[in-house]
């Protein structure tokens, strides 16, 4: 079904039910004194100033002042303790386009796509785990619903509603994780900025056979020169006027 599926999942999962006992304490132990919510708050301060990699259950757990096995009171692994906090910040996006809707239903798909970019643009390792697992991610399947009732305004059909959600959710969340990388070693160090980065490649580009390289000849000026985040709204804009196209608006 594609890498946004919103039924992808990744090994083996529990249930909700065993997920749900795993929540709660077992008679006889005591209770560690720190909750999902700070588990998940602290996890992810860390992935924001230290990366994935920094991630453990005994850094997070320092983090929290306990033990590492305290953190299993509330999650199985790493990987559902990413897949939870990248869900814990889609909160916020949920919070921002709250109010959304009743508009023009187009408008309306572009307020939301712009606001899970900015998040996804704000903390690249979001986009690898969004909707990763629909289970332990409502925030994300509430995302993705949200975006699916904007299209259903639109009077499509269900394989058309459920390739033009796909459509915005793979551009976004795409574009948004590229953008989001870390500068290149030249740019944080300082040696060269942005722009001076930019020259150097076009300055390559320019240097190719025309004959060969028609297209890099033309877009030469406009790569040296853009904004990444108008190239990303242009491209946004693409889609949805496709979309348009198809619903006969």
């Amino acid at each position: 079904m594609g890498r946004m599926s919103p039924q992808r999942q990744h090994g083996a999962r529990p249930s909700p039910e065993v997920r749900a006992v795993r929540e709660r304490p077992a008679a006889g132990r005591r209770r560690t004194s720190h909750s999902l919510e700070a588990v998940l708050t602290e996890a992810v301060a860390l992935l924001d100033t230290s990366g994935e990699h920094a991630l453990t259950f005994r850094a997070l757990a320092a983090r929290l002042g306990g033990g590492a096995a305290s953190i299993y009171w509330y999650v199985s692994s790493k990987d559902e303790l990413l897949d939870r906090a990248a869900d814990h910040v889609l909160a916020d996006v949920l919070v921002a386009v709250e109010g959304v809707g009743g508009g023009d239903p187009v408008d309306d798909l572009r307020t939301i796509a712009l606001a899970l970019f900015d998040a996804i643009v704000e903390r690249p390792w979001l986009g690898a785990y969004f909707m990763r697992d629909t289970g332990v991610q409502p925030n994300g399947l509430r995302l993705y619903e949200r975006l699916g009732q904007q299209v259903l305004r639109l009077e499509l059909g269900p394989r058309e509603s459920f390739h033009a959600v796909s459509a915005i959710v793979g551009f976004v969340v795409g574009t948004a994780a590229d953008m989001g990388q870390q500068a290149p070693e030249a740019v944080l160090s300082g040696e060269v900025d942005r722009d001076e980065y930019l020259a150097r490649y076009a300055a390559q580009w320019r240097a190719l056979d025309a004959d060969e390289f028609p297209f890099i000849h033309h877009v030469v000026d406009e790569f040296a020169g853009h904004d990444d985040a108008e190239q990303f709204r242009a491209g946004l804009d693409l889609i949805l006027a496709g979309l348009s196209l198809q619903a006969g608006r």
